[in-house]
């Protein structure tokens, strides 16, 4: 059980730690800041699909060594369904904040430089901030409503 903790949590931790120090070391070398954040999404990517294959993988040596009896088949089966829906929810909020952050990274920045030239603009600069946040928002409210659901 402890080997497996440590296979689906630690070896994505260190790894994901390791990378970014490395891009971190990279960028402070020279190489342009594209090409880091470019290897981090990739090294982010591989480390998702492998933290996925690893669970799997032992998820499914354990139902093929199981013995075949109609209950436990029955019970697995169910399992996995909520974890996809679990999944489903997760990344639906993600995709959500994901875009809520990127809509804010651009807005945020242009308010502050409107304010700053013209401080009768705040209010207005503020709403466009506030659309950005919105994104987050309703992606949190649809999880809710989606694992009302499950």
């Amino acid at each position: 059980m402890n080997i497996n903790i440590l296979l689906c949590v630690g070896i994505p931790v260190a790894f994901l730690i390791a990378s970014v120090a490395l891009a971190i070391r990279a960028v402070k070398r020279g190489t342009s800041r594209k090409k880091a954040v470019l290897t981090q999404i990739i090294s982010f990517a591989a480390v998702c699909v492998i933290s996925m294959a690893i669970p799997m993988s032992a998820s499914a040596e354990t139902t093929t060594a199981a013995p075949q009896n109609s209950t436990s088949t029955s019970q697995q089966a169910t399992d996995n369904s909520k974890g996809m829906s679990m999944f489903a929810v997760a990344l639906a909020d993600a995709v959500a904040s994901i875009g809520g952050a990127i809509a804010i990274a651009t807005s945020a920045p242009a308010a502050i430089g409107a304010t700053g030239e013209n401080p009768q603009v705040f209010g207005k600069a503020l709403v466009f901030v506030a659309l950005g946040e919105g994104i987050a928002i309703f992606g949190l409210l649809l999880g809710i409503l989606m694992l009302q659901k499950i």
